[in-house]
């Protein structure tokens, strides 16, 4: 099921089973969202992301940060993470997301992919140091792509567009029920970088 073109309802769930997707539209201005990915895009110290997958080392061009409230550690496809302290700029965000959502989040995952043909295979983000059934509030910023969500049993797809300064959250049992990805595609030539607040297990 596409949601390309729907109304935006903040209150209306997009999953029809399982779990909790709220799509919020556009939480910044296109001048506030330039802004913002301006500074993402220069002053935050990205690295490749790494995995170890069935013993092999993989290195990606999609690059990522962890920023948080202490210095947690974070582990993911076998690599372990330690956070960097928020900037300003970070914080500023977190407060945007917070107030729009009502939750509460103590670190961000970004993601950068320079271009369209990055993106990020089904998975669920249900590591065991993050908060059960935990709200996940994702803001999108720079290329407009398409991300998709495949229920595990019935393989049910829902996908919708993420546009430069949107906001999406994930709650309930979404992450249990529903696996998610970015696909890739030729025809974005420019960046996004996507902020994935979320809630560590202390």
């Amino acid at each position: 099921m596409d949601l390309f073109n729907s109304e935006i309802d903040e209150t209306k769930n997009l999953l029809p089973e399982g779990g909790i997707v709220n799509y919020y539209g556009r939480l910044l201005s296109p001048p506030e969202a330039d802004h913002y990915l301006t500074y993402l895009l220069t002053a935050i110290p990205w690295k490749p992301d790494e995995a170890f997958i069935f013993g092999k080392h993989y290195v990606t061009k999609r690059k990522v940060a962890w920023y948080a409230d202490i210095p947690y550690e974070y582990t993911y496809s076998n690599i372990t993470k330690r956070a960097l302290p928020w900037t300003p700029q970070l914080l500023e965000l977190k407060q945007l997301v917070e107030e729009k959502t009502g939750e509460h989040f103590n670190s961000c995952l970004l993601n950068l992919y320079p271009t369209g043909d990055e993106g990020m295979a089904w998975h669920s983000d249900d590591e065991k140091d993050l908060k059960k059934h935990g709200a996940i509030a994702s803001l999108s910023l720079g290329a407009e792509r398409r991300f998709s969500f495949r229920h595990k049993q019935t393989k049910e797809t829902v996908s919708l567009a993420l546009p430069h300064g949107s906001l999406l959250v994930m709650k309930g049992t979404t992450q249990t029920h529903w696996l998610h990805r970015l696909p890739p595609t030729k025809r974005v030539k420019h960046a996004r970088v996507n902020l994935t607040f979320r809630t560590m297990i202390d």
